[in-house]
Parts: C-alpha cells; structure tokens; sequence
C-alpha cells in the first residue's frame, strides 16, 4: 500500500513538532501547511492527503468551509480531524455532524493522533469506500449524538469504543472490569479508572440533557425504574445489541 499522505495546519511550535516526530515514526507522510485556510486548502486539492488535521479557526477559511469546498470538489475520500483550544459544545458537535471524525482538544497526545491517522487511512483504503466498520462507526456516532452525549466530554469517545468492541465480542460485556475498561484505556492512553468515571459522568449528563422519547426508544424499561439511568454496562450493552440486530436485519 502507499505511504499514508497526512496534511495538517501548522498548529504551533509546541504541537507541530512533536506530531511530525510521532506520525513519521509510523511510515506516515507528513505535510505541514501553514495556518490559513485557502493555503490548506490548495494544498489539499493538489496532494489528495487520505487524512487532514485543521485547525477549527483559520486565516482565510475556517475547516468547515475548507472541508465543504474541498467535498464540493469531488474529493470524498479524505478523512478530517480537527482542532481548537477551546470546548464550546455547540460548535463541537456542528464540526461532528459535518463529518469530521475527531474533535482533539489542544494540548493533545501526538501519539493518539498517530494512532488515529493510521486508523482512518486503513478504512478509507478497504473497498468499498465505506466498509462494515465505518458504518459500525458512523452508526454509533449518530445514536450517541440522538441520545444526547456531549461530544466534547472523555466518556464519549470511551462509550463509542466500549459500544463498537461488545458489538464485534459480547464476551467483553461479561468482564467490564477486567477486560472492557483497561482495553479502552489501552487505546486511548489512559487509566481503566478513568475510563469507567468518564463513561458514567457520559451517561449522567445524557441522562439530564436528552430527550426522554429518544432515550426510551433505546433503553424502553429495561433500566431500573428506581435509578433511572442505566449503568454503564447496562447502557454499552443496549446499543451494542440494538446496533447487531439491526446489523443482521440489513444483511439478511
């Protein structure tokens, strides 16, 4: 296969750096163009990068307008992350619903950039364009979105891991403990401690914030009528099951 092409704003001298190191440690082609959004753009459109890291905000274009423009193109390929200082929920999940895959707040780990580059290059290169996984993926993302987890917290990301792993081994919802929470931990560079905390402080605010008939469409009365909400393996394992019904309905 080709070398991975990445693209990326200059993001600054203290993340910049440190990214190329990481991602040229993987065999990853790296591109650094300078923070102005027609420049990226440009840049893009000749070298057709399999994934882009943009700053949120630019000179120039903003990275939603550059991804628009570049989508309006025909370039349909390019797997989009993005980036900021800032965790203003609103604009987060418009970037989200946008089709971009990752919201990276600043200062972030470059090595779980890497990680997630070669992840998204892998699926844009099966054929067909979009393969079973991606499709596991955007579903779980538009049933958290629907249920009402802020994209922005840790245990969103947590909960979109734990959900797609159950759904491809049930086995992992019979060992939360021991086997789910340190192999979330495990991807995303972290503790199995935090991992738990993040994902029920997820489900609380979702519990708080959601619409009531989105959530009973999901979780009906299996939660316990006395706590409401569900615990978290109780929540993993509901969309996991719903998503591989659907799943083995669509293909027969």
């Amino acid at each position: 296969m080709d070398k991975v092409r990445f693209l990326m704003s200059d993001t600054g001298p203290d993340v910049t750096p440190l990214c190329r190191e990481a991602l040229e440690q993987k065999g990853i082609e790296v591109t650094v163009v300078e923070k102005d959004g027609l420049k990226v753009l440009q840049k893009m459109l000749v070298l057709r990068p399999h994934v882009v890291l943009l700053d949120a905000f630019m000179p120039g274009l903003d990275a939603l307008t550059v991804k628009q423009r570049y989508n309006t193109a025909g370039e349909l390929s390019t797997a989009f992350f993005v980036t900021g200082a800032f965790q203003s929920e609103n604009v987060i999940q418009e970037l989200l619903d946008a089709g971009f895959s990752y919201y990276f707040v600043k200062p972030f780990d470059e090595n779980i950039l890497a990680a997630r580059v070669l992840k998204a290059a892998a699926g844009r290169n099966r054929q067909p364009a979009y393969s079973s996984a991606d499709s596991d993926e955007m579903t779980v993302t538009e049933i958290l979105h629907q249920i009402g987890v802020p994209a922005h917290i840790k245990g969103y990301q947590f909960l979109r891991d734990g959900i797609l792993l159950t759904m491809n081994d049930p086995d992992y919802i019979n060992a939360v403990t021991k086997r789910l929470y340190p192999e979330i931990a495990r991807m995303n560079n972290t503790s199995a401690s935090r991992v738990e905390r993040a994902i029920r402080h997820a489900i609380e605010v979702a519990w708080d914030r959601g619409d009531v008939e989105t959530l009973n469409h999901y979780f009906g009365y299996t939660v316990h009528s006395l706590r409401g909400k569900p615990t978290n393996s109780e929540f993993i394992a509901m969309i996991a099951d719903k998503m591989r019904l659907d799943k083995k309905r669509r293909t027969g």
